[in-house]
């Protein structure tokens, strides 16, 4: 029988944890280096974090790279056994990986996505693309649709975008963003940022600023100039926080949601 699972269902551990086999060929890299070369990784959730991430069979992991923790991080990933630094090349990078509790998991081991968490492996790959921030979530779909709804735009008052052609980008657990093209937003508005941010699902966005006195939070806008091929329909369009500006709809205002980003745009 094979070591490796192969159903693909999600299960639950007596530790909270959820984990589910993949079948896609996973690697993850510092630098040149391939410190993970999977065909047999887990995903897993913890109870407190709205994303998966991966752990891998130890004998599709380069262990020689790793050493026991000398500052092991307690209290972090539901109650992790052990913890390993990482060293690639000369650089120890602490806490880099780690083992979870579960019998489940006994003999996977996990590791930081750099871009994510400031440490850890710095690139990664399902089968040829790169990824990035987190694995994408299987039970999670975004999709871009054109559309020809009426969309308005307010901020404080101002009336700063007016579309008949929007796309509609719809991802599970959030709300409804709309992208609206720049010829229908007033961008002398709006000053640029130097924010940058990465998405697993749709790729790397920048951002803009209301350039007003409004006590609104700072980068509410932003736009995707190279998106990922499964969101191409919204290359370059520009899109508001729901959470943050008045948006109308085919004449109707829509309610403020309360989201994640919420607590972000407040403390940004």
């Amino acid at each position: 029988m094979s070591a490796f699972p192969t159903a693909r269902s999600v299960r639950t551990t007596p530790e909270g944890l959820l984990w589910e086999p993949s079948e896609r060929w996973v690697r993850g890299r510092k630098g040149d280096v391939t410190v993970v070369d999977s065909r047999h990784p887990v995903l897993v959730w913890e109870p407190d974090l709205p994303v998966p991430m991966y752990a891998f069979p130890r004998e599709e992991v380069r262990e020689d790279l790793l050493r026991p923790a000398k500052n092991p991080r307690t209290g972090t990933h539901t109650g992790s056994r052990i913890f390993y630094d990482l060293e690639v090349a000369g650089e120890v990078m602490a806490n880099a990986a780690w083992t979870f509790p579960a019998d489940d998991l006994a003999g996977h081991i996990a590791f930081e996505w750099f871009r994510r968490v400031g440490r850890g492996l710095d690139h990664w790959y399902e089968e040829e693309e790169e990824i990035f921030i987190h694995p994408r979530d299987p039970h999670k779909r975004v999709d871009a649709l054109p559309s020809s709804r009426h969309v308005r735009v307010e901020i404080d008052g101002t009336v700063v975008a007016d579309s008949r052609r929007p796309v509609l980008l719809f991802e599970t657990g959030l709300p409804v963003r709309y992208y609206l093209p720049r010829e229908d937003v007033r961008l002398e508005l709006l000053v640029p940022t130097d924010l940058s941010t990465g998405c697993p699902y749709k790729g790397t966005a920048e951002y803009w600023s209301w350039r007003g006195d409004a006590d609104v939070p700072a980068n509410l806008v932003w736009s995707y100039p190279d998106p990922l091929p499964a969101v191409a329909a919204v290359t370059g369009l520009i899109a508001f926080y729901n959470e943050a500006v008045d948006i109308t709809v085919d004449g109707r205002r829509l309610e403020r949601p309360v989201t994640p980003f919420s607590r972000t745009l407040s403390t940004s």
